[in-house]
């Protein structure tokens, strides 16, 4: 593990405040001599122990339940295969936690409804008939965005309330999705594909809060950290037109974008190839690397956020943890499964308390490739927030 240069953020979730990029940038700059040379410390949950009786390894004071496995029945339905990208929404006094299911063909997304007490009051499809459906992203008007991760793929906007109908969002582009993530203080989407050469874009609706219109732009580079976007001259090319990441000759390259999440002004996006975590601050105008591989967080994959600034990294393989960032630098293990390594862990997310984590072993115990096996966990313990 080491220490990496790191914004201390502050954020809620959408929408909510935090230090400005020019005071994330102004940190960086002033703490990197410091910490580009510091192996890191201790997670601020201590220690893993050894695997609890669901092959999950944990910190002193949390605790993991299952609460869905593939193939199964929970709260009425049978929950999907290969469980993907997810995300939580308020529900009265429950709450509710949708994940993708990245398998072809048939992909679509589910939901379970959780009472107050945490107990599962129901499971229910919110869309069927699609395509590897991989990760996506929470809109500030309570919709999940699940993304297709094929040729030529599309974002689907979903009702995790199951009472609409999903709507194709074509002039969101289509190319090979992987995540996204909302910004309401531009009122933009940006976007990862899951390519060599991916790039990284943004989607700035006509209307914020109707997805049906708007430009799609690609980030570029115009030297060193500094970007600019420009327009994609076609977003939905035909099958033989040319693909999004090679219309505009600037465009910036990512090898195999993952995991988006936006807080403060900053943009934090994963790329697996890389093995990097990059933050693009929407106040300067640059990327820059926040975490860039070493130690044992690897495969870095889905991501997402607590209010103190403290990112959690999910692994595709590696040895199979949720890592934090935290807001001064430290990366460490805050869980890991064990006999799990033909999997990933995908769609962490936090109940609107932020007291529980979700998360998927996407193949699980069995390692099958449909992901026949796949396991769905919740973690109960004290998160900082």
């Amino acid at each position: 593990m080491r220490r990496r240069t790191f914004l201390r953020t502050v954020s809620a979730g959408l929408g909510a405040a935090a230090f400005s990029g020019a005071v994330w940038h102004d940190a960086v700059a002033a703490t990197s001599a410091r910490a580009a040379s510091v192996t890191a410390g201790e997670s601020p949950y201590g220690p893993l122990g050894a695997a609890d009786g669901n092959g999950v390894a944990l910190p002193a004071g949390f605790s993991s339940r299952v609460v869905a496995r593939s193939g199964r029945s929970v709260g009425g339905t049978i929950w999907h295969p290969a469980p993907d990208g997810g995300a939580c929404f308020a529900d009265g006094s429950g709450w509710i936690y949708v994940s993708n299911s990245e398998v072809p063909l048939v992909g679509g997304a589910s939901a379970i409804r959780f009472a107050a007490d945490g107990s599962i009051d129901r499971a229910y499809r919110i869309l069927s008939g699609t395509n590897l459906n991989c990760a996506g992203g929470r809109t500030p008007w309570n919709t999940w965005l699940s993304c297709e991760e094929i040729f030529r793929g599309k974002v689907y906007e979903t009702d995790p309330y199951g009472t609409r109908a999903a709507q194709q969002r074509p002039a969101m582009g289509k190319f090979k999705h992987e995540a996204a993530a909302c910004d309401p203080d531009r009122a933009a989407i940006y976007l990862t594909e899951d390519e060599s050469d991916g790039c990284f874009y943004r989607f700035t609706p006509n209307v914020w809060g109707d997805l049906s219109s708007g430009r799609l732009d690609v980030l570029c580079g115009i030297g060193g950290d500094s970007v600019e976007w420009r327009p994609v001259p076609d977003p939905t090319p035909g099958v033989l037109g040319r693909q999004t990441r090679h219309q505009v000759s600037a465009a910036r390259h990512f090898n195999g974008g993952e995991g988006c999440y936006y807080a403060g002004g900053i943009c934090y996006f994963t790329a697996k190839g890389d093995r990097k975590v990059w933050a693009y601050d929407t106040t300067r105008q640059t990327v820059t690397s926040v975490y860039d591989g070493g130690g044992t967080l690897d495969g870095v994959d889905n991501i997402t956020g607590l209010p103190p600034g403290d990112l959690y990294v999910a692994e595709d393989g590696g040895n199979m943890e949720i890592n934090i960032i935290t807001f001064d630098g430290v990366v460490a293990p805050v869980l890991r499964l064990d006999g799990q390594s033909g999997s990933e862990i995908t769609g962490p997310a936090f109940s609107p308390d932020g007291t529980r984590l979700y998360f998927s072993s996407q193949r699980g115990t069995s390692g099958e490739s449909l992901g026949t096996g796949g396991i769905t966990y919740e973690v109960t313990g004290p998160f900082r927030r």
